[in-house]
């Protein structure tokens, strides 16, 4: 009997998602927390594989799955060299960015950690529209000094899925339409697809665009280097100023949204703004995006953890319908996305890619 498993592979920071596929079907899945004390001890790369493939197994064979009906693992992109959209081997070359990329990512683990168990399966890993996907324009890239040029990092995994779904929702192929995409989690990036290439889209790994419930998005350039050398603050916390502890968690000390729509809901004046001031930073930069595809637009798609709240996506709703109508797709479909593009392989009705 053929195997027709795919194993699906999302590593977070503290967390370990993980899915099994057969048929396009979930057979399960599986949020593997990891408390803080368990991943402080691990001190190197190494361990983090050797620790997060461990538990992945030990919960394959928790839940009856018979590891040998693998087919091919589909894993998360991390920090890689810009690449275009697509399905990537993971060869030796992918594996020596994952481990020295400048700087590094939960996500880098997964193409890792899926190549130790397909090696072990004797099958192969993939991964799918990593972060680092790139199809900017060129006039995209400049910034206004020649020392610094835009880049993409975004949710290119959960934007691609979240527009070929809405293609799909009115017969329609996603290389056909003009979408704004906006994936609003612990960051927020917001691409303009033109076609099915995201001509531009901010960089919310580190810094650029709306504010978010953990990073501070762009903040005054002549502010900013007043502190950098003030004295007062070291190059680390200068950085988790901008990433981890910025945006909503700077003004409220909570990143939890949930925690921020039930202050609202009890009246919370500040919390109503602060929440009311992200959504309009984001509407702000879905009129951006609407410049960047010349007014023409057909969609505009929100998705990511925060397109829960009915709160969030009603205001965006309400700044940005003038542009195109609103579709709200919540949470998150990065396994599912995964799962999809390594049908799409064993179908034979994708190509693969090499990363070089």
């Amino acid at each position: 009997m053929e195997n027709k498993g795919i194993l699906v592979i999302n590593p977070g920071s503290t967390s370990t998602k993980i899915g099994v596929f057969e048929n396009d079907q979930l057979v399960f899945e599986k949020n593997i927390h990891h408390n803080n004390e368990e991943i402080e001890q691990l001190n190197t790369i190494e361990d983090q594989i050797s620790f997060r493939k461990n538990i992945i197994f030990s919960v394959l064979k928790e839940n009856n799955y018979d590891v040998n009906n693998l087919a091919l693992i589909m894993a998360r992109g991390g920090l890689l060299k810009p690449v275009l959209s697509g399905v990537y081997h993971v060869n030796e070359t992918m594996l020596h960015d994952l481990k020295h990329a400048p700087k590094f990512h939960a996500s880098n683990l997964a193409g890792l950690i899926a190549n130790e168990i397909a090696e072990k399966q004797n099958i192969k890993a993939y991964i799918a529209d990593p972060v680092v996907v790139d199809e900017l324009s060129n006039l995209a890239r400049f910034t206004g000094h020649p020392e610094f040029s835009r880049i993409s990092i975004f949710h290119a995994l959960n934007q691609k899925a979240v527009a070929r779904k809405y293609a799909a929702s009115i017969d329609k192929k996603y290389e056909d339409l003009n979408l704004i995409v906006t994936h609003i989690g612990g960051g927020i990036t917001v691409g303009a697809h033109e076609k099915g290439k995201v001509i531009d889209v901010n960089q919310g790994y580190d810094g650029e665009g709306p504010f978010s419930p953990e990073r501070s998005g762009t903040v005054p350039s002549g502010d900013l280097i007043k502190k950098a050398f003030s004295g007062e603050y070291t190059e680390k916390e200068m950085h988790e100023m901008i990433v981890g502890k910025g945006g909503v968690s700077a003004y409220l000390g909570t990143n939890n949204m949930i925690e921020v729509e039930n202050r609202v809901e009890a009246g919370d004046e500040k919390a109503t703004e602060v929440l009311e001031a992200m959504c309009y930073q984001i509407s702000k930069t879905i009129g951006s995006m609407a410049v960047a595809l010349k007014g023409n637009v057909d969609a505009i798609l929100i998705t990511g953890g925060v397109a829960h709240s009915d709160f969030v996506t009603a205001k965006i709703e309400e700044y940005t319908k003038f542009i195109a109508p609103n579709s709200v797709f919540p949470g998150e479909d990065e396994l599912e996305a995964l799962a999809y593009n390594g049908s799409l392989i064993l179908q034979n009705s994708i190509e693969i890619n090499t990363y070089q």
